[in-house]
C-alpha cells in the first residue's frame, strides 16, 4: 500500500509567486515528486519577500518556505538550447506540468498542449492564467487582486456606506490554487481509467466570480444592486437579521471580539452575563426586532463592557454563558497559542538549512490512510541538481559542467 495518495506522481513545476505554488504544495504534500524549475537571473518575487538580516541570500524567505516546502529545486535556462533539451527530458518522465504564467507564455517557449503531447502523450498539463486561453481578455497578466476586482468580490468587502475596501490579501492566488490542485487530481483519474492526458485551462477570473453567485442572483432576480447604504454589512447579521451581531473593542491596542446573539435565551444570557445593566431591561433592546433597528446604541453600550476586557476574557465570559463569542486574535496567538491548531498539528516545523527550523502551514485535509506529510523544507536554489539531472535524467559529470558553463542550467 503506497503510504502517500500521490506517491509517484512526478510535477513538472514551472509555477511561481502564489497561485501555483498553492496548487504544487498540495500535490507535494500528499506524496507527488515536485521538481520546482527556476533560473537564477529571473528569481520568484517570493524568494525576496525576506527579512534584511538574509542579505543577497535568495533562500531565507519564510514565505517561500511555506509555499515550497516538500519540493525539488532545480535551475535551468529555458532559452537555452541545451537547457530546452533538457526540459524536454524531464517532461518525458513526468506527469503533470503545472504553470501559472500569462496565458501566451508556454506557447512561445514551444511548449503548448500540443508539444507537449510529442514529448509524452498522456501528460497532464494545468495552465493557471488570468483569464484562460481564449477570448478578448486572454493575452492579459493579472494578479490575485485583480483577479479578485475582476470577478467582483472587490466591490463586496468592506463597510456600508463606506468605498470597497479590497481584501488586504491576495486570497484569490490561494483559491486558484486550490482548485488547480482538485483539476490535477481529477485529471490523472481520467487518464489512469483511459490512458488519457489533458490540457487544464483554468481562469483565476473565473475562480473568483463563482463565490459571488448569491450576489448576482439578487442582481438579476430582485433588481438589487450588492453596494447601498446599508450594504455590504460589514459585521452585522442582514440575513438573518439579528443583533447584536458584530465585532467590538477590548481592552488592549487594537483587540477586538465578536459577539453574535441569535434568539431571545441568547440575549437573556448575554445580559445576565455582563451584569444587567439597566439599558438591557431598555424597551429598545426587549426584542430582536428592536435590537436590529437600534444597533447602532446597542453596539456602543456593549463595547462599554468589553472594552474593559481582554477578548479572551470576554470570550470565556460569555462562552460559559452559552453566547456565541470569539477572541479576534493576533497573529501571534494564533501561530503561537492557539490549543485547537496545536492539537491538531497545523503548524509543524520544518528545518532549513539557512532559515534553521521554521513553522510551516499544514494542510486542513487529513486523510486515515494517506496523509500528508512534511518531509521537507523549501529547496534552496538549485538544490538537487545531482538529483534531477544526474540520478533522473542520467547526465554525466562532464556534460554537467558544460551546462553549468554555459549558462543553460
Amino acid at each position: 500500500m503506497r503510504r502517500h495518495a500521490l506517491e509517484g506522481v512526478r510535477v513538472v513545476d514551472f509555477s511561481w509567486i502564489v497561485a501555483g505554488p498553492t496548487c504544487t504544495r498540495i500535490l507535494a504534500d500528499f506524496g507527488a515528486e515536485v521538481i520546482r524549475i527556476e533560473f537564477d537571473q529571473t528569481l520568484d518575487y517570493i524568494r525576496n519577500v525576506a527579512p534584511a538580516s538574509a542579505g543577497n541570500s535568495p533562500n531565507m524567505s519564510g514565505f517561500f518556505n511555506n509555499l515550497n516546502r516538500n519540493k525539488f529545486g532545480v535551475t535551468l535556462n529555458v532559452m537555452h538550447p541545451d537547457g530546452m533539451e533538457l526540459l524536454h527530458d524531464l517532461i518525458a518522465v513526468s506527469d503533470i506540468v503545472v504553470e501559472n504564467y500569462s496565458s501566451t507564455v508556454l506557447e512561445r517557449w514551444g511548449l503548448d498542449y500540443e508539444s507537449q503531447r510529442q514529448i509524452r502523450p498522456d501528460i497532464v498539463y494545468l495552465s493557471l492564467s488570468g483569464f484562460g486561453h481564449n477570448g478578448p481578455d486572454h493575452h492579459y497578466t493579472t494578479w490575485g487582486p485583480t483577479a479578485q476586482a475582476l470577478s467582483g468580490l472587490t466591490t463586496m468587502s468592506g463597510l456600508p456606506g463606506h468605498e470597497p475596501a479590497g481584501w488586504g490579501f491576495s486570497y484569490m492566488d490561494h483559491t486558484a490554487g486550490y482548485y488547480g490542485a482538485m483539476s490535477c487530481v481529477m485529471a490523472m483519474h481520467h487518464r489512469n481509467v483511459t490512458g488519457e492526458g489533458q490540457w487544464i485551462d483554468m481562469s483565476q477570473v473565473e475562480s473568483g466570480i463563482v463565490l459571488t453567485a448569491p450576489t448576482i442572483l439578487d442582481n438579476t432576480v430582485n433588481g438589487r444592486a450588492y453596494r447601498s447604504n446599508d450594504n455590504p454589512p460589514g459585521n452585522r447579521s442582514p440575513h438573518p437579521a439579528v443583533a447584536p451581531h458584530n465585532t467590538y473593542r477590548c481592552k488592549g491596542d487594537d483587540r477586538w471580539c465578536v459577539i453574535s446573539v441569535f434568539d431571545e435565551t441568547q440575549w437573556s444570557a448575554l445580559a445576565s452575563a455582563i451584569g444587567t445593566p439597566d439599558w438591557t431591561q431598555d424597551k429598545r433592546f426587549a426584542t430582536n426586532e428592536a435590537r436590529v433597528t437600534n444597533q447602532d446604541d446597542l453596539d456602543r453600550n456593549i463595547e462599554e463592557w468589553t472594552i474593559q476586557r481582554t477578548p479572551h476574557e470576554v470570550m470565556d465570559t460569555l462562552q460559559a454563558a452559552g453566547v456565541v463569542a470569539g477572541a479576534v486574535q493576533t497573529a501571534q496567538e494564533k501561530v503561537d497559542q492557539d490549543p485547537q491548531l496545536a492539537a491538531r498539528g497545523f503548524l509543524p516545523e520544518a528545518d532549513h538549512a539557512e532559515l534553521g527550523m521554521s513553522k510551516v502551514e499544514g494542510e486542513p485535509i487529513k486523510l486515515s490512510r494517506s496523509p500528508w506529510e512534511l518531509r521537507r523544507s523549501s529547496p534552496l536554489l538549485g538544490e538537487h541538481t545531482d538529483f534531477v539531472y544526474r540520478e533522473l535524467l542520467g547526465v554525466d559529470d562532464a556534460k554537467l559542467a558544460q551546462l553549468v558553463e554555459e549558462a543553460a542550467i
